[in-house]
């Protein structure tokens, strides 16, 4: 059996776990360790030492042990002239890149690191530039997936692996349990304003996200839903990622275009509804277990509606499954997604099922990290497999 050595490249799994208010996370993150030069948190890089494949390693992380503790020095009331609105306008609770402060020291206008609006009006901005875990205890679980001998070492730059890891982590959630302020002008607007059955007419029977990420959205539906249940697979298209283990009794699909539904080999039934000119879904309350949208979330241009009716149709503790990447038509997708940070998403997508007021039990996860296929269309422009993004509840009694 293989063994890590000092030499050894390591391909691991990452599971950072932590909750916040109204929420559980799990950020899981893979990458190829290099043990002569990256820096692994903890004592975890001499637990490895003799491991192997299999092997799992536990670590707890109080804040301050591995990111940078937080500190109210960094919690900063400015002028809002210090803000470049000619580029964003401040809103509570949102991400904006450092390079938009002016007159802060040590920040400069290629800096795109994001810090957070956590006060503004009309005179002055108050702006967090803590890191979003630095208050959070933190749980990491470590698996080695397999061991590798280095042929040679060229040196290369060294990688803090937690920093990676947490790198876009706690910015899904809301600030000392406020509302992030999401609205605007016409961030629900779109490119393509033209009626969605337009568009949508013809098929398109291509795959939005590629194979790995399709492996890691289908191991995530066979875990929450179970055999027997009435599945709703919402905005759905030409192939669901629903894996043959689940054996569910229907799944039905809601979306665009009967020819693509048609062809949909899970499918046991379909209608064609457009959900942006009647949110409505056209199913009687509790009709279904659990209710999926995939990589669709951001097309919705009456999403609280929606989130609020999906409550309807599903039965009592009944879950809804929200899954998503970075990837989209761009003609359709609402302006406000195009604009916030990935994990913002997140935090968007947690403001439907909060403001819908039908779901409770939230959960997110985030997996990014993964080699993409050799045989995907994007490699090897693209080296990395598009990431991940869920967001699920229970529907609220």
């Amino acid at each position: 059996m293989k063994t890590i050595t000092p030499d050894s490249l390591v391909p691991m799994t990452f599971d950072l776990r932590w909750k916040s208010d109204d929420a559980a996370h799990t950020e899981r993150f893979f990458s190829q360790v290099n043990l002569w030069r990256d820096l692994l948190p903890g004592d975890l890089k001499t637990e490895l030492m003799a491991s192997a494949p299999g092997d799992r390693f536990d670590l707890s992380l109080p804040p301050g042990r591995e990111l940078p503790p937080h500190d109210p020095k960094k919690v900063t009331e400015l002028k809002r002239e210090q803000f470049d609105e000619g580029a964003a306008t401040p809103r509570y609770g949102r991400f904006y890149p450092k390079g938009l402060l002016k007159g802060l020291a040590n920040v400069f206008p290629q800096n795109v690191q994001p810090f957070r609006c956590v006060g503004v009006d009309s005179s002055t901005l108050k702006a967090d530039l803590n890191h979003p875990l630095s208050r959070r205890p933190l749980e990491l679980t470590a698996t080695v997936e397999d061991v590798r001998q280095k042929p040679y070492d060229r040196g290369g730059s060294c990688e803090a692996l937690i920093e990676c890891i947490a790198d876009g982590p706690g910015m899904q959630v809301r600030w000392n349990g406020r509302a992030t302020d999401f609205s605007g002008n016409g961030v629900l607007s779109r490119e393509d304003e033209a009626p969605d059955e337009r568009f949508y007419a013809k098929a398109r029977k291509v795959n939005h996200i590629d194979d790995r990420a399709i492996d890691e959205i289908s191991r995530l539906y066979g875990e929450l839903t179970s055999p027997g249940m009435d599945v709703l697979d919402l905005m759905s298209a030409w192939r669901s990622h629903v894996p043959e283990s689940a054996d569910l009794r229907s799944l039905v699909g809601l979306g665009m275009n009967a020819g693509e539904m048609a062809d949909n080999p899970r499918l046991t039934d379909h209608v064609v509804h457009d959900l942006n000119a009647d949110p409505r879904l056209p199913f009687p309350d509790g009709a279904f277990d659990a209710v999926l949208c995939t990589v669709s979330v951001e097309y919705l241009t009456r999403p609280e509606t929606v989130f609020r009716d999906v409550g309807r149709v599903l039965r009592p503790e009944g879950r809804f499954i929200v899954t998503f990447s970075n990837r989209w038509f761009p003609p359709k997708a609402i302006r406000l997604w195009t604009e916030l940070h990935d994990f913002e998403r997140m935090g968007l997508v947690m403001e439907y099922f909060h403001r819908s007021g039908a779901f409770k039990d939230l959960e997110t996860l985030s997996s990014r990290g993964r080699p993409r296929p050799a045989s995907d269309k994007y490699y090897p422009q693209m080296r990395l497999s598009d990431p991940v993004y869920a967001v699920w509840g229970r529907k609220a009694a």
